[in-house]
């Protein structure tokens, strides 16, 4: 009897432990798998950032040296012209804008009779915790400055923002934060200590409006004042002819010539 009882638990020993052993198995099998769909995703997301990259690379070699783009927010659009001799902020800004880095944040620095201020990636997120960090976000780096004495900051002027001096004594820009000039008086003292990359060429009257929008104790507007995207403007996307449309013109080139 005793016998039988051993060799009764040891079989369900024994099946527990081969069990146990499948359940194992089939667990290391699904993580297996699991890690090789992530890599393959995420060899898929590396590949479409890189044509991406690559693509947007392409555009800027298209741009003229002061490309203008459209800043589009809930309050309207701004045009702001990208300036030649600061080519550290131009590309950079082309590369955030044309990338998308810019859709959905917010200008969440503003003060009136001085300037707006937006760029910051954190200002995606409206939690409490979120907001707390306005100001602080960013890409990752940041640009060395370009001051040109002559790029100075007068109404519509658009800047690099930064970290103060105590912190940052060369002076190096945020990698996307920015601020554009309502009151040229108020801002004269920045000359020469941020960097001026870019000028307003229509929407004045807009920056007025977001600079007009009523704030709490730390500058945040109370209503949203977000930048919808920021776009190339019509006036300096290349004007891409189809193959069609240039074998038609090389056909009626060699037309006349018969």
């Amino acid at each position: 009897m005793k016998k039988n009882i051993f060799t009764i638990l040891t079989c369900v020993a024994a099946a527990a432990m081969l069990f146990g052993c499948g359940n194992s198995a089939k667990k290391a099998a699904a993580e297996a798998e699991a890690a090789t769909e992530k890599a393959r995703l995420d060899s898929i997301a590396a590949e479409e950032e890189a044509a991406k990259a690559k693509t947007i690379m392409e555009t800027i070699a298209t741009l003229p040296e002061e490309p203008v783009f459209d800043i589009e927010t809930n309050l309207g659009t701004i045009k702001v012209k990208l300036y030649s001799k600061t080519p550290l902020h131009r590309e950079n800004f082309e590369k955030l804008a044309l990338g998308g880095f810019y859709d959905s944040l917010l200008f969440h620095r503003v003060i009136n009779g001085f300037m707006i201020q937006g760029g910051d990636p954190f200002t995606r997120d409206t939690s409490a915790a979120a907001v707390a960090k306005y100001g602080q976000g960013g890409p990752g780096y940041t640009i060395p400055a370009e001051f040109v004495p002559e790029y100075t900051h007068k109404k519509g002027a658009i800047a690099a923002a930064r970290r103060g001096d105590g912190a940052n004594p060369k002076k190096e820009s945020s990698g996307s934060q920015f601020y554009i000039v309502q009151d040229a008086g108020a801002c004269a003292q920045l000359d020469g200590a941020y960097t001026v990359f870019g000028e307003t060429v229509s929407g004045l009257d807009i920056i007025d409006r977001i600079a007009q929008v009523a704030t709490d104790q730390r500058d945040k507007p109370l209503m949203d004042v977000r930048i919808k995207t920021i776009r190339l403007d019509e006036s300096c996307k290349p004007k891409v002819e189809s193959a069609a449309e240039e074998e038609a013109q090389k056909s009626s080139k060699n037309a006349q010539l018969q």
